[in-house]
């Protein structure tokens, strides 16, 4: 059963949970060398029970601030376009995303401390990708081609090809991204309809249509437009002044 959600809104939420998240993020890294703290025993460590802590606190752990700038800006990108195309999904989708694409780095893993943000930006790269796809709906799939061109570059890291990359970290988010896209498939977007779409729609009721006569010619003013134009029609009367 389909299930219909309201089409895109803008929120104050769209671009403040999203920078919230960033802000998250550097606040950690700045308290780990402010204060001479190093997070890093946080991470995911792959089928170890203390592994298991860092499903959680392993996206806010970088182990540099190359490494947090890398993440910062597909990070605020991704999730400011999860939270304007898929406002009433995106917290679920985040947050179980973030969770199953944790565990599942804990279960297929090389030993190792997979640390930092990486994964959930495979999350919402590949969900925003397939999601749009599975919609069949023009603006989200051109949502998806505008994914692909920005982080197509992506796919490369989803191998070993660099041993101090966590690929499955990587692997594991497009993974879970593509489970979530199919899971949510019946969650579709109400496409706003012009009124010529509509099932009751009568070319004779339509305003517009008025200006035009059967052969299409136009009608330079339309009885029902002039008197609609009369009744909110504006008189402004001249007062001379006097005091000059």
């Amino acid at each position: 059963m389909l299930k219909q959600r309201q089409s895109f809104t803008f929120s104050t939420g769209v671009i403040a949970y999203p920078i919230l998240f960033v802000l998250i993020l550097w606040v950690v890294f700045w308290f780990e060398i402010r204060f001479g703290f190093d997070f890093n025993y946080l991470g995911i460590q792959p089928r170890t029970l203390k592994g298991l802590r860092g499903i959680v606190f392993s996206p806010f752990i970088h182990s540099d601030i190359k490494h947090l700038f890398h993440n910062t800006i597909p990070l605020f990108i991704l999730s400011t376009a999860l939270f304007f195309f898929y406002r009433t999904i995106s917290w679920k989708v985040l947050l179980v995303g973030l969770l199953l694409t944790g565990l599942l780095t804990w279960v297929i893993g090389r030993p190792a401390n997979h640390i930092g943000a990486s994964g959930v930006i495979y999350l919402l790269a590949s969900f925003l990708f397939f999601k749009g796809i599975f919609s069949k709906y023009y603006r989200l799939i051109a949502l998806s081609l505008v994914v692909v061109f920005l982080y197509g570059g992506l796919l490369w890291f989803i191998v070993p090809v660099d041993p101090k990359i966590s690929w499955e970290g990587h692997l594991s988010g497009l993974i879970v991204g593509l489970l979530l896209a199919f899971i949510f498939k019946q969650e579709i977007i109400i496409i706003p309809k012009y009124d010529w779409e509509k099932e009751d729609y009568d070319p004779q009721n339509d305003l517009f249509m008025s200006h035009f006569d059967e052969n299409g010619n136009f009608i330079e003013k339309s009885e029902e437009v002039s008197d609609e134009l009369d009744d909110n029609a504006y008189n402004y009367i001249f007062k001379e002044n006097k005091e000059v």
